[in-house]
């Protein structure tokens, strides 16, 4: 295994360290807790807070900052952020508005913000609310999850929902119902051409054989819907879109906003090769696009692959999706 890292035990460390260091003036953090929360001066709002393990950056921690997320927690790569990191990025980014969670549906990512919240009401902390994100249609049930996983659909809730947390007089429950709507709209799958290798165990973490792809493939190399030949790129865009498409459904004059993501190790060519297919799908079926997003966004270390997301968009999601940001990544 190459990889630009001292050790596998100090890679989210020196990551963060990293992140911390290129932005001193945005960012401040509690590197021995993997937190990180935005430094600026900002209004008397409501907090958001998101979390997981890492090795999906540029989420979460990357997401921080104006119009986005208030803080991010986190977690060794591949494993929930620790109870007290979630306690403590909700002290220390509290307004005196409350705080927002928003948690990807994994287990262990559920099970540690919820007793985070727990035992932040037993604290006479800050009043917490929890919305679970489940944009992915590939499997019902997963290894790390009961329902549906949370993937990169989630981005656009963090998007939406962190625009409208910057209007004067927001408060937690009208986000939280926000963030219940977007992520009810929006739906994401994704395919793996190649595994990922975590830093600990140095090698794949699943086999594919050179002419295989796996079809719904999870964010920490979950099985997916099944496992076929490799197809050409129209084909297997076709099918990862068009259980998109049905599964909401989106249906014909709707309006969306449109995700390419890479999970890691694809060029960016062919994430744009993808984007193209996808537009003469959503063409055929008279689904409008608002907006296009190519990018990494929610990754599988150097997985790679890519996941197509659909958010049905209202006027309130357009004008959000289109508020400006301050984060360290200029994908929006």
């Amino acid at each position: 295994m190459k990889k630009i890292i001292n050790s596998a035990d100090s890679v989210v460390y020196d990551m963060l360290k990293g992140l911390l260091d290129s932005n001193p003036d945005k960012l401040a953090g509690v590197l021995e807790k993997r937190i990180i929360y935005r430094k600026d001066p900002y209004l008397n709002k409501v907090a958001i807070i998101s979390g997981s393990g890492s090795g999906h950056e540029p989420d979460q921690a990357f997401y921080v900052g104006k119009g986005m997320l208030d803080a991010a927690c986190a977690g060794p790569v591949f494993a929930a952020p620790t109870l007290d990191a979630i306690v403590d990025a909700a002290k220390i980014v509290d307004r005196g508005r409350g705080v927002l969670f928003l948690v990807k549906n994994y287990t262990g990512d559920r099970a540690n913000f919820e007793m985070a919240s727990e035992m932040l009401q037993f604290e006479g902390g800050p009043s917490v609310e929890t919305v679970i994100i489940n944009d992915d249609v590939a499997v019902k049930d997963s290894t790390f999850t009961a329902g549906r996983r949370g993937v990169a659909g989630a981005i656009f809730v963090y998007k939406i929902v962190g625009a409208k947390s910057e209007e004067a007089g927001v408060n937690l429950k009208s986000l939280k119902e926000l963030a219940i709507q977007v992520n009810e709209n929006v739906r994401s799958m994704g395919f793996a051409l190649k595994s990922c290798t975590t830093p600990a165990k140095g090698s794949p973490t699943f086999d594919l054989g050179p002419d295989e792809i796996e079809l719904g493939v999870g964010l920490h190399g979950e099985p997916g819907r099944e496992r076929i030949k490799v197809l050409p790129a129209n084909e297997i865009i076709s099918i990862i879109t068009n259980a998109v498409i049905e599964d909401l459904p989106f249906v014909e004059n709707d309006e969306v906003a449109l995700m390419i993501n890479g999970l890691g190790g694809t060029p960016i060519g062919e994430l744009y090769i993808a984007a193209g297919i996808v537009h003469d799908i959503l063409k055929y079926k008279k689904i409008k696009v608002f907006k296009t997003y190519v990018n990494n966004f929610c990754t599988s270390l150097d997985m790679e692959g890519c996941s197509v997301s659909l958010l049905k968009l209202n006027e309130e999601f357009k004008k959000l999706l289109l508020s400006p940001v301050d984060i360290p990544i200029k994908y929006f």
